[in-house]
């Protein structure tokens, strides 16, 4: 009995301390705390997964995926080919891989705003495209160019220059043509400068006037033509090979190209050191405009041929001139940037580039047999190296020398053909300079 009073006890106890401890519940109120938990809790995985859904989405609209166009692809795809030539061919590896990872570079995807492209103020590329846009890296790159040069076949036979001359046509019809396509005075004379085959002189023009700033007297602001202009100039540059073995083929005949002209004579070490200074002194007094480039040219060829300054010629020829031309081709890659490079302005000009290189080297030839005319004997000249008027060193001067090679295994060109080279390089700055002093 008294165990079933305790026990009575018990129960009535925990009856009367139940609600107190928050245990008074029915089954219908336990029933819907249950379901109100698991709904809580079921919402909250809903909750996670559409937070989780959403940041997804958030990074996939800043990858490249989510921004990529097809330009972009198609500018991806150039600059692998570009690539590729310059491994599998030996095209200008130095300009066209450097170029070829550029556009790459310029063409990934990217978010407006966060300073990336090379266009976007404050961002790492547009600081390293400032020496495209002001024109600096050019100069420099003369300057490395001179040092490298060796101007002995040129002193030895001064009248070949007249072959670097008459290759300029290029530039002139170029201009012409541009004009005619509807291309203002400024543009179309930076657009000229491609006939010339010399990349560093077509970004020096551009930049100063094709740069995207200048404003004509009628209120216009110039078109921003560097990046194609640069691109035309080095990708006919490294095509030489391709470009003009048809076209020597074509205007000269089979007893023209095994001329063989007597060797040069000997030039003296106090003929080399005079000639940068005279040169300097002539060239630029012809053509002012064009001394940043022609200065820097004859000074690196007198850092060469002094004999007293071997190690700042060596620094110009070797570690600078490396360092300008990665930033130069990169930069000059990553500026065609799809959005602004792939226009038809780019394909005109691109076009003109191509027909302005073939007369151009028409031009050299055929003033070459000109020349023929007037010359007797073994002072004839071979009319091939006239293709190497073209300044496009010393590809085209190779490609001279391997064109005669298969007339005749025993016909050495390359030092005549060096001296119409180099004389394409000083003429296509003094036309750079005659153009920038109309236009500029």
């Amino acid at each position: 009995m008294k165990k079933v009073i305790l026990i009575f006890g018990v129960l009535s106890l925990l009856v009367f301390i139940r609600p107190a401890l928050g245990l008074s519940f029915s089954s219908a109120t336990n029933t819907t705390a249950t379901t109100s938990v698991s709904t809580q809790e079921h919402d909250s995985e809903r909750s996670f997964v559409s937070e989780a859904i959403g940041g997804i989405k958030q990074f996939y609209q800043y990858t490249g995926f989510a921004n990529a166009a097809g330009g972009n692809i198609i500018m991806i795809i150039i600059g692998i080919v570009f690539i590729y030539l310059g491994i599998k061919f030996d095209y200008e590896p130095l300009l066209l891989i450097p170029i070829g990872a550029g556009v790459i570079i310029g063409n990934i995807p990217f978010v407006a705003g966060n300073q990336t492209g090379i266009y976007e103020t404050g961002s790492v590329l547009n600081y390293l495209y400032f020496g495209v846009v002001k024109g600096i890296y050019p100069p420099l790159i003369f300057l490395g160019i001179g040092a490298m040069t060796d101007f002995s076949s040129l002193i030895a036979n001064p009248k070949l220059m007249l072959l670097g001359g008459a290759a300029q046509i290029g530039v002139f019809a170029t201009f012409l043509g541009a004009l005619y396509l509807g291309f203002n005075l400024p543009e179309a004379g930076a657009i000229g400068i491609i006939g010339g085959a010399d990349g560093p002189t077509a970004i020096f023009l551009s930049s100063k006037l094709a740069n995207g700033i200048n404003i004509l007297a009628d209120g216009t602001t110039v078109k921003n033509l560097i990046g194609p202009i640069a691109i035309a100039a080095y990708s006919y540059m490294a095509l030489v090979p391709v470009i003009q073995p048809p076209i020597m083929k074509l205007l000269t005949s089979k007893k023209e190209r095994l001329i063989r002209m007597k060797p040069p004579r000997a030039v003296s070490q106090k003929e080399k050191m005079i000639f940068p200074v005279v040169a300097l002194l002539l060239t630029t007094f012809i053509s002012p405009s064009a001394l940043p480039l022609l200065g820097m040219l004859f000074f690196g060829n007198l850092l060469k041929e002094s004999g007293r300054t071997e190690r700042l010629a060596d620094t110009a020829r070797t570690k600078l001139i490396d360092i300008v031309t990665i930033l130069l081709g990169v930069t000059v890659g990553a500026s065609t940037q799809a959005d602004i490079f792939i226009t038809s302005d780019s394909l005109l000009i691109f076009g003109l580039g191509a027909v302005s290189f073939v007369i151009a080297t028409m031009g050299g030839l055929l003033f070459a047999k000109f020349m023929n005319l007037f010359l007797k004997g073994d002072e004839k000249i071979n009319p091939l190296i006239g293709a190497a008027g073209v300044s496009a060193v010393p590809d085209s001067a190779r490609v001279v020398h391997a064109e005669g090679l298969k007339a005749d295994p025993q016909n050495y060109l390359l030092m005549h053909a060096m001296a119409p080279n180099v004389a394409g390089v000083i003429g296509s700055a003094i036309a750079a300079g005659i153009i920038l002093s109309f236009f500029g």
